[in-house]
């Protein structure tokens, strides 16, 4: 697996250099020294939220609690979870899996829980609340309903949980009773199916999205708080699917567009796209609240999840945006991370008058890059010393600090060539009748993925159509 060493040494290097790409060290999971602090937090942040599922009896779940009740009667279910929460858990666990012996085994229950409650359209991917009504975990409750209902899924949940499907797969092999790199291949292949606008290449709010008409005013719109573009190479490699580089390029057009305009490197919860084609603020009330427009609660999260780009691959663009907001961070605070407010305008007006962690801890991550390390540490004293707080700051939190200690796992992935079946380096007539034998049942495989051409996780007759179509293209173009 590839992992950050320390973020210490990745500013030094940084600094020193200006490296394009800025951490490729493959090192053993046994070389990340988490600190002390992190391991304490982490000790309360899984006795605080991990739960078991204790109504389902055949097996072991286990899930995030991120409400603050609980079922006590009265014919109203109470929301206990959400997607959003699992994919973090499951992160958390991963990350976590040098330091804690029992990870896997959460991990894994963690892997049923989410595989009890799918989504009613991306049959791969996450419902994106459960509800307690004392005799189950139900989806698709509405207004406290005890009987579950339609669910559909929340897209920054859904590649939460596929990454760290990948990093299990990285950490323990997909050869035991779950085969993590197969799961995590589905799912991805379907978040890119139903969380992915096809027409403009930009990540929806959710699997719901792909069954609204074009008229829809979601239709176009997206969470800047989903723009986890870290992920966005290293899912198009394990599933040779570019259509991926294609979400990250248009990604980083509606970033660098608002960043140019505003100057801030706030970004609002949400964008739409306007007649124009250019993304914009949403209005208020868009889906959410009056600050569905502003930098809110939402997009609090984008200085963690874009700037990782920078600490992971040396993106400029998200050096760029970190820069931008560190700036304006470090100048409307007087350099005081104390008096960082819990939400903006696009142009830095702060819409409240208190802090809270979950605005302060992702700008952990964008002040590792560039040389703010003073801005830095006094990030890291004010998180370390918050104090209690709810399951977002306090979830939020663990996953900065994990990063922060160096301890962010990158999967391990496989580049092949589409059609290279037999994994000679080449793409020829050989491998289709490689492909042609095997569907016979009279041979072997030695690199299915690279004839996955319906790009669905399995081989079939429908694949070798189009493995045939490729080559004819192929030979037509050579010829």
């Amino acid at each position: 697996m590839k992992l950050i060493k320390n973020i210490s040494a990745f500013l030094s290097v940084a600094v020193m250099s200006q490296c394009v790409f800025c951490v490729s060290n493959t090192v053993n999971a046994t070389d990340i020294q988490f600190t002390n602090d992190t391991i304490s937090f982490y000790n309360q942040w899984k006795e605080k939220y991990i739960v078991q599922d204790n109504y389902v009896t055949d097996e072991v779940q286990y899930y995030v609690y991120y409400s603050e009740e609980k079922y006590n009667g009265g014919n109203q279910s109470v929301p206990v979870t959400v997607s959003e929460a699992h994919g973090y858990g499951m992160l958390i666990m991963a990350s976590m899996a040098e330091y804690d012996e029992n990870a896997k085994s959460y991990f894994d229950g963690m892997f049923r829980y989410f595989k009890a409650h799918n989504s009613d359209i991306g049959a791969n991917l996450m419902s994106w609340q459960q509800c307690d009504n004392g005799s189950a975990l139900i989806d698709g409750a509405e207004e406290g309903s005890m009987t579950g209902g339609s669910c559909d899924s929340a897209t920054d949940g859904d590649m939460d949980i596929a990454y760290s499907l990948l990093m299990a797969d990285s950490i323990w092999g997909s050869d035991g009773e779950i085969d993590y790199r197969s799961e995590a291949v589905s799912v991805i292949n379907d978040i890119m199916k139903y969380d992915v606008n096809h027409e403009y290449w930009t990540l929806t709010l959710g699997d719901w999205v792909s069954e609204c008409d074009k008229s829809d005013n979601y239709y176009s719109a997206t969470r800047c708080s989903d723009f986890i573009v870290q992920y966005m190479p290293v899912f198009a490699d394990v599933t040779g699917n570019d259509n991926w580089l294609k979400v990250y390029d248009t990604t980083y057009g509606i970033i660098n567009g608002i960043v140019k305009e505003y100057g801030t490197g706030i970004l609002p919860d949400f964008v739409i796209r306007n007649a124009d084609g250019k993304y914009i603020p949403a209005p208020a009330d868009f889906l959410e609240s009056e600050n569905d427009g502003n930098y809110y609660y939402n997009s609090c999260r984008t200085p963690w999840r874009i700037s990782m780009d920078y600490i992971i691959n040396g993106n400029k663009d998200a050096l760029a945006f970190a820069d931008a907001i560190n700036k304006f961070m470090m100048n409307t605070t007087n350099g005081d991370p104390w008096e960082i407010k819990a939400g903006y305008t696009p142009t830095g007006t702060a819409i409240e008058d208190y802090n809270d962690l979950c605005f302060v801890a992702p700008l952990l991550i964008s002040s590792a890059c560039g040389n703010n390390t003073q801005w830095h540490n006094d990030i890291r004293d004010v998180v370390l010393n918050y104090g209690d707080d709810v399951y977002y700051g306090d979830t939020i939190k663990m996953l900065c600090l994990i990063v922060d200690d160096g301890g962010w796992i990158v999967p391990e992935t496989e580049s092949f060539i589409m059609g290279d079946v037999n994994a000679d380096g080449v793409f020829n007539i050989a491998d289709i009748v490689m492909m042609h034998e095997w569907l016979l049942c009279k041979g072997s495989l030695t690199d299915w993925k690279a004839g996955d051409f319906c790009n669905d996780g399995k081989i079939d007759v429908f694949d070798l159509c189009l493995m045939r179509r490729e080559f004819s293209s192929k030979k037509t173009i050579e010829l």
